[in-house]
């Protein structure tokens, strides 16, 4: 990649805005949640609002909408005319009410911001050195059926967004052969195991992970109706030689590897191979940092690695996909088939070599 040469003053602008960003995040996460970006926004038919006008109708001193308009103009967030009325900027607008936006500024605020201050720590143990800002606990995998609701509404709001909308496609993959038993390695909500007994009415599907998380998962598929056809098996990955049981016609694992160490991950692939039956599938979607088509994408991923290093276990990150390839070689499976499915997912289906 060619470099382009950086003017100094642009430099150094970028760096104070670095130097400054939390201050921007907090920000706009009070604009949000006292209503101003939404009240603004309710007057671009009428030329904008003004700082006092904005006081009245929020109750809020002018001065603490002041200080937080002049912070949100000078990153161009919002504009001021010569009258004093505030506008959104095209940015401010996708801060209020992007849905993509949203999601990742929960995830930020709710989920990760105590804990990224312990950054450096994470990465000199190599443990998830914020995560005690949640909870006791040696994952963030181990506590998320107990985390405060709107801790677990934001993570799961954050996990389910990327995967939701590419979820009819896949389910369309994984049952192209018409599999009779599939393992949903990662259950999370049961949401795959709900999804896939709509789909197909004779498949069984056998939930495996974590017993916190499995109770959620549990509850999810009985409320549906799936009780009769979908099963459960607990599972720690990171117990010494874990295990599946045996006899899966396709192993189902979404946005899940990434959540391992490389060393992790070959366990689980090692344990899929032995579980899967001889004509079987181990079927793996992820997010490639790799393979994705805008920069703001493979920004997005980079920064969710930095959530796994400090929050979630400390050891995982978002992979690009000669990882994720050179893991299934090493586990004794062959990859057969690579495609891309929706903007931002790739699922690798591999059978036993």
């Amino acid at each position: 990649m060619t470099k382009k040469p950086i003017r100094a003053i642009d430099a150094v602008e970028e760096a104070e805005r670095i130097a400054f960003a939390p201050f921007v995040f907090q920000a706009v996460v009070a604009l949000r949640k006292l209503g101003i970006f939404n009240l603004i926004f309710q007057y671009r038919k009428k030329g904008g609002i003004t700082i006092e006008k904005l006081a009245e109708e929020l109750e809020l001193s002018v001065y603490g909408i002041g200080v937080l308009l002049e912070i949100a103009e000078s990153y161009r967030i919002v504009d001021q005319d010569d009258s004093g009325n505030f506008e959104l900027t095209t940015t401010g607008y996708f801060l209020a009410f992007d849905r993509t936006v949203d999601v990742n500024i929960n995830f930020t605020q709710d989920v990760c911001y105590k804990g990224l201050f312990h950054l450096t720590d994470a990465i000199k143990t190599g443990k998830p050195s914020g995560l005690k800002e949640l909870g006791n606990w040696n994952t963030i995998y181990e506590g998320l059926s107990v985390l405060p609701k709107d801790v677990q509404k934001a993570w799961f709001e954050f996990d389910h967004h990327y995967s939701d909308d590419v979820f009819q496609e896949a389910l369309e993959f994984v049952f192209r052969n018409n599999p009779k038993t599939i393992y949903d390695v990662g259950a999370n909500t049961g949401k795959f195991a709900i999804s896939g007994s709509k789909y197909n009415d004779s498949v069984t599907i056998k939930m495996i992970d974590l017993p916190g998380q499995l109770k959620i998962a549990r509850a999810n598929v009985e409320a549906a109706g799936f009780g009769n056809r979908v099963t459960h098996h607990e599972i720690d990955w990171l117990s010494e030689n874990p295990q599946l049981p045996q006899g899966a016609d396709a192993i189902w694992m979404s946005q899940f590897l990434d959540c391992f160490s490389e060393d992790e991950i070959l366990t689980i692939l090692k344990a899929c191979a032995n579980a899967v039956n001889e004509d079987g599938e181990v079927l793996i979607m992820e997010t490639f940092t790799d393979r994705q088509r805008f920069d703001n994408a493979k920004f997005v991923l980079e920064a969710t690695s930095l959530y796994f290093t400090v929050m979630a276990n400390g050891n995982s990150k978002m992979y690009p996909s000669k990882v994720l390839i050179r893991l299934i070689d090493e586990a004794g499976l062959a990859l057969i088939e690579d495609i891309q499915v929706g903007e931002y997912h790739t699922i690798l289906a591999c059978k036993k070599k």
